[in-house]
């Protein structure tokens, strides 16, 4: 423990983990475990424990609701020299594995549909610890999932580095010791801005790229090697030391790392994230609700973390997004392609975490055939793509690739496949259902005696009531285990030759015990007698009733009132015989599993490319079946500042409306020519801001390779988005609205550029009329003349309209409120051209419920009627 005084230990003791000490009294009552005392020869010891197959239910307490880490000690058994130098003890026990919130492998409560980064982050090596550092100084990124294996690097700067943890998202982040101590430092100031789980890590002299060749599993080329900049070095070389301190010496093979460059991606800042509620909702944080949600209709859990990640990082490569709109028109067009590419792809499993469990050492007989099955269906989808293609008018093995032939020549099936009929030949399915129905009772009985103790008071009483019933359920003796007649095998009789003569065997020593019971019963004149084994008698001959009285003249090594048990030496030789076949089956299964295991990471590198063209394809149908329910045009992508969005929609809005049988009122942008910057003014609830996110979003659509809501759309790249949308104080850091606004303000005009788009929605709220009408004509003001980017301004101070007046390249838009004779209204969610002066408040405050005598005098105010007085 005091090793791993950060760490909560837990220790395996037979079929249970344990916890010690003050680690029993403190996380005992969090866990809702039973805290006893353990009788030693120091004295009286706090203990409370689980059993061992519960260890993922209790690991995400500590690891995933609390946030601590847990160091795993396992058993480990002592060969002779061991058992002397250890004065005879059976096992030995070593922490095998560090558990944190960033390291999760393969748990059951790891998120199957998002990534589990951990994230190393490293200051570039041009900055002194003396010299003073500012928003330009270079930050190196490395992250990593140890449960896919995906490995990446980023060079960025200080000041957007708060935007690249937001993209990345990551569970914990690893920073040098000496970072600890740094007081008033820029990095800790962004990375407060979020509650980081932050992990500090010494480290010796900086290593270089070459130090990472064990942990990948394939080389790197050198003129990639040499493109990293030495900041993303140090920080992968941090997180690989940290990762491997984690595991322990657990073998580690990740992909090659993945260099993220900043030209090639588009920046959403973490306030645009949050405010187009791109991943989760603005009002509770959840995924319902967000653009996620709209889009998603991948069928696998793979595909479903490859959408997050891309709508996180939309490209800015026209050659990438259109090689993925390509392939989404080429399956949106085929009805038939595409509904048997969705049939197939449900069929695959999470093929990147399966393989890492194998790149990790791990990995059973149920992910063999889950690899299995998944390299079957990528077969089968590739003859699909394979037919439809041929199926083409005029197709030739000579025609220019397009995007559906591309994916198929990434597909690689010569080793994976051997691989599959190795796993099916060998891996016997009704052996592996039959074992799990073993272990399930098993479960079960542990459970039940641990219930039994739970219910008591916790007394040195109750620890002598787990020994016991350790001992008696989780017995590991090969001959209790082998002492039914039924055996289970998880490996058919042909997996190999040797495998196949012990069966040979086996069949042969079952004929001679069957001869063997025959005769005794003829010869001893019981018909009663049964051949059996028990743990403490052996192999034994057993009789009942009449039976036993007859044969009390022989001698017994366990008898009853009516029953009787006996040695006989024929059946001792036979059943000893009978033992060692069964552990040599045993043996020979474990070997032959470890060598479908070692043929697994073999042919690593082809599993990974395929589960990533797999991924790319349930993306690829994902967008298609998407618009095809909605109704979504291919948007046309250049290199202009042009936005030309004709009858757009917002993409959840619009969905949410459908639910409730409503119509989504469309509208036409037509901003980056013509007009730059749009001044759009209207009513509250009149639709300016829906408008304003469904731009952006259309645009982050577009360049993730989706279609998107509209009639027409043609957008020039943008390189970053900016959302200024929505507020709420900061009171934990002393900050109001108006100045969480303003931080955000300022944010996008020091950053914007002629390539990015912004929306902006009632910029200067918050002060006085004169003083946020100053502010927004200000930011106005320096977005069309500074940044000069397209811009979509939403506010409510009509009197920037006037004052913007002489600038050209400005467009005036509005919406409006249609009243009636009598009094009522409804909103025109239609943009037309112009300014409109009136904000219509007192109706939505008439609709929000206020009283009518507050709207009264909020009408004479208004109308200039009420007295000083």
């Amino acid at each position: 423990m005091r090793k791993f005084e950060n760490c909560v230990l837990l220790t395996r003791v037979g079929g249970f983990y344990e916890l010690y000490f003050e680690h029993a009294e403190e996380f005992g009552p969090l866990l809702n475990l039973k805290v006893a005392q353990k009788k030693t020869n120091a004295g009286p010891v706090s203990m409370a424990g689980f059993p061992f197959f519960q260890l993922d239910r209790f690991l995400k307490i500590l690891v995933q609701d609390l946030n601590r880490y847990v160091a795993i000690a396992e058993e480990f058994a002592n060969d002779a020299s061991s058992k002397v130098k250890a004065g005879g003890l059976l096992h030995d026990r070593k922490v095998a594995r560090i558990v944190t919130p960033g390291t999760l492998i393969d748990e059951n409560f790891i998120d199957p549909l998002t990534n589990n980064y951990v994230l190393a982050i490293q200051r570039g090596r041009s900055v002194s610890q003396t010299e003073p550092r500012g928003a330009d100084e270079l930050i190196g990124l490395a992250w990593l999932d140890l449960s896919t294996g995906n490995f990446y690097t980023q060079s960025t700067t200080l000041a957007l580095l708060s935007s690249a943890i937001s993209r990345i998202g990551p569970r914990e982040i690893v920073l040098e010791k000496d970072q600890e101590t740094s007081a008033a430092d820029g990095l800790l100031a962004v990375l407060s801005d979020d509650r980081h789980v932050i992990t500090y890590c010494s480290v010796g002299e900086r290593k270089s790229m070459a130090s990472w060749g064990l942990m990948l599993e394939s080389k790197m080329p050198a003129d990639i090697a040499a493109s990293f900049a030495p900041e993303e070095v140090d920080a992968g070389s941090l997180l690989l030391e940290y990762v491997g301190t984690r595991l322990q010496g657990l073998s580690l093979k990740l992909q090659p790392p993945i260099q993220y460059r900043s030209q090639e991606i588009m920046a959403i800042d973490r306030n645009s994230l949050r405010g187009l509620e791109i991943m989760e909702n603005y009002r509770d944080g959840t995924y319902v609700g967000s653009l996620l949600h709209a889009l998603r209709k991948t069928v696998t859990k793979s595909g479903s973390r490859l959408l997050k990640e891309w709508l996180g990082s939309p490209s800015t490569s026209l050659q990438v997004i259109n090689d993925r709109l390509d392939l989404v028109a080429h399956i949106l067009g085929d009805t038939a392609l595409r509904e048997r590419l969705m049939t197939l792809l449900r069929r695959c499993h999470d093929s990147q975490r399966l393989v890492q469990k194998f790149a990790l050492g791990r990995g059973n007989a149920d992910d063999l055939l889950a690899l299995s099955t998944t390299i079957s269906a990528t077969q089968e989808l590739a003859s699909t793509i394979r037919a439809t293609l041929q199926d083409r008018p005029g197709f030739s093995e000579s025609s220019p690739p397009d995007s559906l032939s591309h994916l198929l020549s990434r597909i690689e099936l010569d080793g994976p496949l051997a691989l599959a009929n190795k796993i099916r030949n060998a891996i016997d399915e009704e052996g592996v259902v039959q074992q799990h129905r073993i272990e399930d009772e098993e479960a079960g009985t542990i459970m039940e005696m641990a219930e039994q103790i739970a219910t008591s008071e916790g007394s040195t009483d109750d620890i002598a009531a787990i020994k016991r019933g350790r001992g008696k359920k989780t017995t590991k003796s090969i001959r209790e285990h082998y002492s039914e007649d039924t055996e289970v095998w998880i490996m058919k009789p042909l997996a190999s030759t040797a495998l196949k003569r012990l069966h040979t065997d086996l069949v042969n020593l079952d004929e001679e015990k069957t001869k063997l019971h025959d005769n005794l019963q003829r010869e001893l004149d019981a018909t009663t007698l049964a051949l059996r084994w028990t743990p403490g008698l052996g192999h034994i001959c057993h009789v009942k009733g009449k039976d036993a009285k007859r044969m009390a003249e022989m001698r017994s090594v366990s008898s009853s009132k009516s029953t009787k048990s006996f040695h006989h030496p024929e059946w001792t030789d036979l059943g000893r015989r009978i033992d060692q076949v069964r552990l040599q089956i045993r043996a020979e299964e474990q070997r032959v599993f470890q060598k479908l295991r070692e043929e697994v990471i073999k042919t690593l590198v082809k599993l990974r490319r395929n589960a990533t063209v797999l991924d790319e394809l349930d993306v690829a149908c994902s967008f298609a079946t998407h618009a095809n329910d909605q109704g979504l045009v291919r948007p046309i992508l250049n290199n202009t500042a042009a936005h030309k969005v004709m009858g757009g929609r917002h993409p959840t809005v619009q969905v949410g409306l459908q639910q409730h049988g409503r119509t989504f009122v469309t509208n036409d942008c037509l901003v980056g020519d013509e007009d730059r910057l749009w001044i759009i003014t209207g009513p509250n609830m009149g639709g300016k801001s829906t408008f304003l996110r469904q731009n952006a979003l259309i645009t982050i659509m577009a360049q993730v390779g989706s279609f998107v809501p509209a009639e027409y759309a043609e957008i020039g790249i943008v390189d970053q988005i900016f959302s200024r949308v929505g507020s709420a104080d900061d009171l934990y850091r002393n900050q109001s609205t108006f100045m969480v606004e303003m931080m955000e303000t300022a944010t996008i005009l020091k950053h914007a550029t002629e390539r990015s788009f912004v929306i902006m929605d009632e910029i200067g709220r918050g002060t006085t009329p004169e003083d946020g009408i100053a502010v927004a004509f200000a930011c106005l003001h320096h977005l069309y003349h500074v940044n000069k980017c397209r811009t979509l301004f939403a506010t409510h101070f009509h009197a920037i309209g006037d004052m913007s007046s002489h600038m050209d390249k400005v467009g005036y838009w509005c919406t409006d409120v249609s009243e009636d004779q009598c009094g009522g209204f409804s909103y025109m969610h239609k943009l037309k051209r112009g300014v409109n002066r009136r904000s219509h408040s007192l109706k939505v405050a008439r609709l929000a419920g206020l009283p009518e005598a507050a709207i009264d005098i909020a009408q004479k105010v208004l109308d200039g009627d009420l007295e000083s007085n």
